[in-house]
């Protein structure tokens, strides 16, 4: 079996960018050891019967060489938002031809209760998501205790670039998780006969699901 040791180069650069300026909390990422993170939860996926959070984990874990370099950069866990350390990479990525499928990350967000969120992506994130699913596996590293949670409350206004679980209680501790699923996206364009609402829409489907490592 291939080993999840890290991610291509260019998510290494990426995490920086999504993770911007660290803060003094507690490192978290440095005391991860991501590949028996991965093996975790794939082993909770596969018990839990969870079909889609399986073959997401199936991806990571085993990984060809290329998505696998031996180093990624490690990032502070920065409370009440705690950006995934490994971005997600999708079919469409953020339709930006210099960033290629990169995508967003998985964030968890601490200011009404533990929740873990997406952003990023082309657009803004569309109020409607019938067709898309986005979820999260995750994994109390220091309890044990695990879960699925589906990503699904969204704000349209003020406009809300993210979109998350329900509120959660996984305990104190170090957390790994992983975001995987698909997610519609809209941007504004002039009204037609194409775009009758002025919208146009996109649904991103992601290959290499964000992972992180964060506080509970």
């Amino acid at each position: 079996m291939r080993k999840l040791t890290g991610v291509v180069a260019a998510a290494a650069a990426a995490a920086l960018v999504f993770a911007g300026p660290a803060s003094s909390a507690p490192t978290v990422g440095e005391d991860i050891d991501w590949n028996a993170a991965a093996l975790q939860l794939r082993d909770i996926a596969r018990e839990s019967g969870n079909a889609d959070a399986l073959a997401a984990m199936n991806r990571l874990v085993e990984a060809p060489k290329q998505f696998a370099p031996q180093d990624f950069a490690r990032q502070d866990a920065a409370l009440p938002a705690q950006p995934f350390q490994i971005p997600a990479f999708s079919d469409t990525g953020r339709m930006d031809p210099a960033s290629g499928q990169l995508y967003g990350s998985g964030i968890a967000l601490g200011v009404d209760g533990f929740r873990f969120g997406f952003f990023g992506g082309p657009g803004t994130i569309s109020p409607n998501q019938g067709g898309a699913k986005l979820e999260v596996i995750w994994l109390n590293l220091l309890s044990g205790r695990s879960g699925t949670e589906v990503l699904n409350e969204h704000l349209d206004v003020p406009v809300d670039t993210t979109i998350r679980t329900r509120a959660l209680n996984p305990g104190g501790g170090p957390i790994v998780a992983a975001v995987y699923g698909s997610l519609w996206h809209r941007w504004s364009v002039p009204v037609s006969d194409q775009y009758p609402d002025g919208f146009k829409y996109v649904k991103s489907s992601i290959f290499w699901p964000s992972m992180g490592s964060v506080l509970g």
